[in-house]
């Protein structure tokens, strides 16, 4: 996730997948859901993102873990709330300062989810 809004080329490729992730804000904690994520950050969909280029502690709870871990990312882009658009409202995560054992935990769950993931075809080029 290494655009900031525009039309970038991603560091990593981002698997759709739902996943609880917790952080917190200056009005305290809140836990939303990362609506996909990639070996390099995550897309936290929420109503009220954080502002671009804060950074943020999050705890990531990983199916295969047995205990949750937290991380530190930065807000790179942020999808305000817009009832007219179908874009869906959030911010994206780019993990920062990550350890070797996370590092390695978060490639391992990314590695397993894009095998278990059904290649799906690219949908149909719009004219």
């Amino acid at each position: 996730m290494a655009d900031k809004g525009s039309k970038g080329v991603r560091k990593s490729e981002r698997l759709q997948h739902e996943l609880l992730v917790a952080y917190r804000t200056v009005d305290g904690f809140i836990t939303d859901w990362a609506v996909n994520i990639s070996r390099g950050g995550m897309f936290i969909n929420t109503r009220n993102p954080l502002a671009l280029g804060s950074v943020v502690r999050l705890i990531v709870s990983l199916p295969d873990a047995a205990f949750p871990f937290d991380l530190t990312g930065r807000v790179i882009r942020v999808h305000p709330n817009d009832p007219d658009s179908d874009q869906v409202a959030g911010m994206g995560i780019e993990f920062i300062d990550v350890d070797e054992d996370k590092r390695v935990r978060l490639e391992r769950f990314v590695d397993r989810l894009r095998k278990e993931l059904p290649d799906l075809a690219p949908p149909p080029a719009k004219k």
